[in-house]
Formats: C-alpha cells, structure tokens, sequence
C-alpha cells in the first residue's frame, strides 16, 4: 500500500506539470528562437527573477516532464549567452538529475527497476560493474550520448552509489555537453562570434565523443579482465 501511495504522488506531480507545460506551451515558447527573442527584453529587465524561473524550470523540466538535456542548453545559451548560459544550465540540470535521483530511491525504486532492465546498455554497465568504479561509470554514461540522459537519472537512484558522489560526477562530466549545446545555439541564433562559437563547439564535441570513446572502451577491457581472472 505504501508503494503505491508513492506512485500516486509521482503521477500526480507528473501530470501537474504535463498539464501546466501544455496549458501555457513554456516548453514551445522556450525552444523557439523566436519566443526566445521576444523573452530577452523581459530577462534584461528582471534578471535575477528570470535566473531563478529558468534554474526552477530546468530542475522540475528535467524531473518531471522529462525533456531532453539539450532542451536547457538551448534555453540557457538563447536567454543568458552562450557562457553564463551555460553555467545556469550546469546548475539547474545537476539539481534535476538529483531531484531524480532522489525520487527513484525513496518513492519510485520498483518502477525505475523495470524501466532500466528493458535498456540493456544502461542496467549492464551500472549493475554489473565493480562499486569501485562509479566515477569510471558516471563519466561514461554522461560523456556518451547514447545512454538516456532522464532515464540514467533515476537509474542511478536504484544503484547503491552515495549521493555525494552522483552529484559531484554529475556536475563534472556535464560540462562538455552543456557548453556543446551552448555554443551551437549562440553560433546560430548570435550574429556576433559566430564562426567562432561553432568551431569551438564543433572541436569540443569531437574531443567528448572521443574521450568517452576511450573510456568506454578501457572499462570494457577491465571488465572482460576482471571476468577471465575470475
């Protein structure tokens, strides 16, 4: 009965904010250049109050209505540049990632299980590796974008990582996205430093795939080691 007093407060949380996003379109207003732009003048105006409605958005977007990472980047860089943005956005996602993480240990741990077994990729690599390597996985899992960034989230709530260090590898290893994204949409939508903006874009997504790249494959041949040894 408890469990399923759990579940009910998550769905009616969930179905809160799918409402509220679709009743008022903060999520099409946001992403749109357009709406971007129109938003800018309102930013400049009332900053600190904009900073705090972004963070607020970003840490129940990511939470709750499950919008893709990227999504915050863009926001970020369109309302705040390119670099500010950015550092907002690291901010806001970490504290969504732990209000996730946070919501998968103590309310939604039987229903997140499920979900995590049906992506085989994920639940390997965080169920079948040895626990002294959770900085080893958190840098895989975040550098490479082919673990779901929401599901990984509350994936890791389940796991028996500390908390402490979820937060600190979460925080490091978003970095190079986050500036990825923000780079990229200040090089579109910002005439100025335009060129400039995608390459270093451009040559810092390089440099991530083939970081996490190698790091994926060195924790695949420690792995394979660690098994014939045994």
């Amino acid at each position: 009965m408890k469990k399923h007093k759990k579940l009910l407060i998550f769905v009616f949380l969930l179905f809160t904010g799918l409402f509220l996003n679709h009743r008022f379109g903060w999520s099409q207003a946001l992403t749109d250049p357009v709406g971007l732009q129109a938003i800018s003048g309102y930013v400049e105006e009332n900053y600190l109050l904009s900073v705090g409605l972004y963070l607020l958005f970003t840490i129940l977007g990511s939470s709750f209505l499950a919008l893709p990472g990227v999504t915050f980047a863009i926001i970020g860089s369109g309302l705040f540049g390119p670099w500010v943005g950015s550092l907002y956005c690291l901010i806001g996602a970490t504290g969504g990632a732990t209000l996730s993480f946070l919501l998968s240990r103590y309310l939604l741990k039987d229903a997140v299980e499920g979900l995590v077994k049906k992506n085989k990729k994920l639940y390997q690599i965080l169920f079948e590796t040895d626990a002294n390597k959770e900085m080893l996985i958190l840098m895989i899992t975040r550098l490479l974008p082919i673990f779901p960034f929401n599901l990984q989230n509350f994936a890791y709530g389940i796991t028996n990582i500390p908390i402490n260090i979820y937060i600190t590898g979460t925080f490091l290893f978003m970095i190079p996205g986050i500036q990825i994204f923000s780079l990229g949409t200040a090089g579109i939508l910002n005439e100025e430093n335009q060129t400039l903006n995608l390459v270093i874009a451009t040559i810092l997504l390089v440099v991530t795939l083939m970081v996490g790249v190698y790091i994926h494959g060195r924790y695949k041949k420690l792995t394979m080691k660690g098994n014939n040894e045994e």
